[in-house]
């Protein structure tokens, strides 16, 4: 039930990731996206579930004042390899480095997401846990992935959505949409109980 019937719910994308912007298009709901300015380093002892949810959450409410009537969705990913976090790697060296670390082993990916309704203040979170597990892969196999597909912006070095689903063995997950960045089965529900009706 919509919670605003006397005015649509206008929703924002706090990401400027043309991956999520894909992911939320598929919903057919109009929206707007804005960049989140935060802090993303991680707190002492924080688990990578933790940080995952506390950033969706701030990149969030960081724009709650330039949005005052809105529902504001934040997302972030974490990845983890033999309990060490893989980054964005940026550059053609560092994607081969990680493919190679992860060649043969799982990575777990841990998809936080969060909506602030900025006019009550209300919010719903919720995180997806991921597993890919690699295929073992020679250099060559590697150097041809990377050069191909060039997945420098992405955590892990791949993009399951495309070629990178050929470096895999299998994948556990809920929702495959939650490894390209924004787990969409979990965000339907939470924008549900904020009043948006996705189906209506």
């Amino acid at each position: 039930m919509n919670t605003r019937p006397s005015s649509p719910i206008r929703l924002v994308l706090a990401s400027s990731s043309p991956y999520r912007r894909e992911l939320l298009a598929k919903l057919g709901i109009p929206f707007e996206t804005a960049t989140p300015d935060i802090d993303e380093t991680a707190l002492a002892g924080e688990t990578p579930a933790q940080l995952s949810m506390r950033l969706a959450e701030e990149k969030a409410r960081a724009l709650r004042l330039r949005f005052p009537a809105h529902l504001i969705i934040g997302s972030d990913q974490v990845a983890m390899l033999d309990g060490f976090q893989l980054g964005k790697p940026g550059d053609h060296a560092r994607a081969v480095a990680q493919l190679r670390a992860a060649s043969g082993k799982a990575v777990e990916f841990f998809t936080s997401v969060c909506v602030v309704d900025s006019a009550t203040g209300r919010t719903a979170s919720a995180t997806d846990r991921t597993v890919a597990h690699f295929r073992p892969l020679t250099d060559q196999q590697i150097e041809f992935y990377v050069a191909k597909e060039r997945p420098l912006d992405c955590a892990g070095g791949f993009k399951s959505e495309s070629l990178g689903i050929a470096l895999l063995a299998k994948l556990e997950t809920a929702d495959p949409n939650a490894l390209v960045g924004l787990p969409l089965i979990k965000l339907v529900g939470l924008l549900e109980s904020l009043g948006m009706e996705i189906l209506g």
